[in-house]
């Protein structure tokens, strides 16, 4: 069994957590009164539905139909819309950082409009606001394109006027209102809820709504019908049909009892709908944000109050201040993090993979649990033919051959179950149909007696010339042909069939099911005295064969990725709505430890400290409702756990909008692709694999940037506090040092473009604000030690100790301050040796080597004068490669102690 660890959850409850469990709540409330509702109807009487919903077995008129549909509404359910794109371009510039960068600006502009930095800092917050709007609004338009824009009609049964005869209409199925008789024939989509009237051999595929993968029967029904009785579920009611299901097979008439919002599908979309809770991504940028921010309102007090105490120019040293605060502000950290969106979200869409929401890239290297629906994920999401077994459980081709000329000689609609037998044998060609056999009859398949029996007339079975036998074959449901049946074939030879080899038989069939397979039965009759027709009076005395044991197989490559996941860190989950067995048989066929599997029913008798435990060393949750799956989401969540959900249903869309990272595929139901963050144009767990790694190489990508400009500042910070303690004169004009952190933030730029290790994609990755606070702390003040032992070189060794040579000490920080900031870079941004066991990618060293050359030609540039900046001396250069070359050693070996004390470096 999968044991996650239990993480420590936070102190206070984590933000939209109060806001996901009143949506929660109001799902569970509106989708219990939809089913209160349903339940009733499917109660009532035939008859008694039609009045209550004032129609009749004509239909509507078109005058009532156009009243009511001015009445209800259009048949269509609550959708989440995209604001406009002027509320997008406001949503992007909201941000901590962006925020600080406007006030400094206004804080410069209102001391000097004519302020350089004024400019600067307004083109930094221009880019990275405009950046970010432009790929949401972007990955939004191409998601909308996934949904096919076509209109989707129905049959239903109006009258011109009250006296008319009615006649069958395609009409749009939003058009559709309460009262209106809608015909259902194999694959239409059920447009409302219905109510059955009349049906005959339906089938209908509930997998949006349920998760199973088979079809289900409805009963069948005729007007006179008098109901069934009352069902917590509306779902498992045989009489009726729900909105978002389809038919498979059979006809029908129902009459529409709910459309739109009012029905159990829209019950649940109008409650998923609005603004969606934070995730994990949102809590950690808001952290890490307010922490640096916090940081720069305690140290820029201090730096001004020194400079103005020690200086005497408090103007002087209020722009100093204001300096040294966009120096500690990571200015760049929006335009970073959102070209590192974007840049995910564009190598993404090459491995099939479309980003709705940019956060979601980094909840996706974050998620350490996903849960997973089953169908069409672990499996091929098809019906085949597992096995083909005799009567003692071993293989037998007679089986196959009946099974196969029972289906391939039918007349109706062939289900699934037919169709894959037929697949089957059309593989192996292991059965032949020709001039042998011939139909003579057959008694079609019903709801009541759950099987179906072809009469073949073989004539390589005559005992003489002219002489032709008939045969019977009779497939179906295990306990309705076993009734039928007085002999069995027991290794070519028909022996009656006694209580014991009837145990037995039924033992095998139990043991296949318990396997998580489909079985039928297969059972013949040699008919020794022919004619034209045959009735359901006909299929007694009946010989069985063997069983037909059916499996929607596992894909080839899931048992692959699963391996994938879990060798990075991520547990997987499955919670479907499948029975338990089915689950259990699939989950061990891709490798999973099942375990006990968890039905939804013991979910829903469980607290929410209880289902805390039971999810933690749960692998497989099966028949689980839309609710139980959200809760089983929050469950994890509240261990602390990144929760990545994998959906296509509309049972599924409550869990996708809780979950971290929602992710659906471009053929799920419209609600499920609406609530999902990312949509897999493939329903592969491979595809998803790789957007794990690309998610957690964007994730390190922005760490990396944070911790090393955090760091980096908090060292010029100490070593300015330094400088202005003991130097009588400014360390560092305020242009200087806005230049200097332009230049860097600019090389900086290249960071998305970067590589990470191979050990770093190895785990999960999450926030961690004490972790960046106490990183910048430790690698912080070893640029200051070096800073300091620059200023003592320009003051003693190039006598840059007096306000007349203030230029030249400054000059000398300058330039030594922004390579060794700049060189740095590459020894935070991989815990191995820099250059040797790990290089930057090109990009990268490209921006390295610019910045180095631009902070070493800006002193003796023709802008020098204008900067503050003056030419240094040759002898200053020897001594800024010995300060540079300690600096890299001793950040190497301060990295090596910090990964061995604390385990960890990004």
């Amino acid at each position: 069994m999968t044991m996650l660890t239990p993480r420590t959850p936070a102190k206070l409850a984590p933000p939209g957590r109060t806001r996901r469990l009143r949506k929660a709540a109001e799902l569970e409330s509106a989708t219990r009164l939809a089913g209160e509702r349903l339940a009733e109807v499917s109660a009532r009487p035939a008859v008694q539905v039609l009045q209550d919903v004032d129609t009749s077995r004509g239909g509507l008129t078109h005058g009532e139909a156009v009243r009511r549909l001015g009445l209800h509404g259009a048949n269509v359910v609550a959708q989440e819309r995209a604001p406009h794109w002027t509320a997008q371009l406001a949503k992007a510039f909201w941000n901590p950082f962006i925020g600080v960068l406007v006030f400094l600006a206004a804080v410069m502009f209102w001391q000097d409009p004519a302020d350089p930095g004024v400019l600067i800092l307004s083109v930094m917050v221009a880019v990275s606001g405009l950046l970010r709007f432009w790929q949401e609004y972007r990955s939004g338009r191409a998601a909308d394109a996934l949904k096919k824009l076509v209109t989707t009609t129905c049959a239903v049964r109006r009258r011109a006027g009250s006296g008319s005869v009615p006649t069958t209409l395609e009409i749009p199925m939003d058009q559709v209102v309460p009262g209106d008789l809608v015909r259902l024939a194999a694959g239409d989509l059920i447009p409302a809820d219905l109510r059955l009237i009349t049906s005959k051999d339906l089938m209908v595929s509930q997998a949006a709504l349920s998760g199973e993968s088979l079809p289900v029967a409805k009963a069948d029904t005729r007007t006179e019908d008098l109901g069934q009785h009352a069902t917590t579920d509306p779902v498992e009611a045989d009489n009726l049909c729900l909105m978002g299901t389809s038919v498979t097979s059979g006809t029908a008439t129902g009459v529409v009892v709910a459309t739109g919002s009012g029905t159990y599908f829209g019950s649940m979309a109008g409650t998923l709908v609005g603004e969606r809770p934070q995730t994990n991504f949102d809590t950690g940028v808001r952290k890490v944000s307010f922490l640096l921010i916090r940081f720069m309102l305690v140290m820029v007090p201090v730096v001004f109050m020194i400079n103005g105490l020690t200086k005497g120019d408090w103007e002087e040293a209020f722009l100093f201040g204001v300096a040294v605060a966009v120096g500690l502000t990571p200015e760049m950290l929006p335009m970073v993090v959102s070209a590192n969106l974007a840049r995910g979200a564009v190598a993404m869409a090459r491995r099939k993979v479309v980003v709705k929401r940019l956060n979601a890239i980094q909840n996706l290297g974050a998620m350490d649990v996903l849960c997973t629906d089953k169908t069409g994920t672990l499996t091929e999401d098809r019906i085949v033919l597992d096995r083909y077994l005799d009567v003692h459980g071993a293989e037998d081709g007679e089986v196959l051959e009946y099974g196969y000329l029972n289906a391939h000689f039918q007349t109706g609609l062939r289900n699934l179950l037919d169709q894959a037998v037929i697949d089957r044998v059309n593989e192996a060609e292991e059965v032949v149909v020709d001039a042998r056999f011939t139909m003579v009859d057959e008694i079609p398949f019903d709801f009541a007696r759950r099987r179906m029996s072809v009469v073949l007339n073989r004539n390589a079975m005559t005992d003489g010339p002219g002489r032709a036998e008939h045969v019977m074959i009779t497939k179906g449901a295990v306990e309705e042909v076993l009734e039928l049946c007085t002999h069995m074939t027991d290794r070519g030879v028909a022996v009656p069939l006694t209580e014991e080899l009837r145990r037995r038989a039924t033992s095998i069939a139990a043991d296949n099911n318990r396997a998580g397979l489909r079985v039928l039965a297969v059972a013949t009759r040699r008919i020794t005295a022919p004619r034209d027709t045959y009735t359901v009076a006909d299929e007694e005395q009946l010989t069985l064969v063997g069983f037909l044991a059916f499996l929607d197989p596992p894909k080839a490559s899931a048992a692959r990725a699963l391996q994938g996941l879990a060798d990075k860190g991520i547990a997987v989950k499955v919670v479907t709505g499948d029975n338990e067995l089915v689950a259990a048989r699939v989950c061990a066929d891709v490798g999973i430890e099942v375990g006990r599997v968890v039905p939804g029913s013991e979910v829903d008798a469980l607290d929410d400290t209880e289902l805390r435990a039971l999810a933690a060393r749960t692998t497989v949750f099966a028949k689980v409702n839309p609710v139980q799956k959200a809760r089983i989401v929050r469950a994890l969540q509240a261990d602390g756990h990144t929760v990545g959900f994998l959906g296509d249903g509309i049972n599924d869309a409550a869990a996708l909008r809780d979950a971290d990272v929602g992710i659906s595929v471009d053929t799920a139901v419209d609600i499920a692709k609406e609530s999902a963050d990312i949509i897999l144009l493939e329903k592969d767990l491979t595809v998803l694999e790789q957007g794990v790694l690309q998610g957690r190489t964007t994730f390190g990508n922005t760490i990396k940037y944070i911790k090393m400009t955090a760091s980096s500042n908090f060292g010029n910070v100490f070593s300015v506090l330094v400088a202005s303690a003991f130097i009588p004169f400014q360390p560092m004009l305020a242009i200087m040092l806005l230049v200097q952190n332009l230049v860097y933030d600019i090389a900086q730029l290249a960071t998305p473009w970067d590589r990470m290790d191979e050990e770093y994609l190895r785990r999960p990755r999450n926030w961690d604000a004490k972790g960046i606070f106490r990183f910048m702390v430790t690698i912080g003040p070893i640029s200051s030690i070096f800073d300091i032992t620059m200023f003592v070189v320009m003051w003693n060794v190039f006598a840059a100790n007096t306000v007349g040579e203030a230029s030249l000490f400054q000059t000398g920080w300058f330039v030594e301050g922004l390579l060794s900031q700049t060189l740095v870079v590459h020894m935070i941004r991989t815990r191995k040796i820099p250059f040797l066991r790990s290089r930057a990618s090109w990009p990268v060293m490209v921006m390295t080597v610019l910045a180095v050359l631009t902070g070493l030609w800006l002193p003796f540039s023709p802008l020098a004068p204008a900067l503050g900046f003056t030419a240094l001396p040759a002898g200053y250069f020897p001594w800024l490669i010995g300060v540079l070359l300690a600096y890299c050693t001793l950040t190497q070996l301060v990295k090596t102690w910090y990964i061995r004390r604390f385990g960890t470096w990004l």
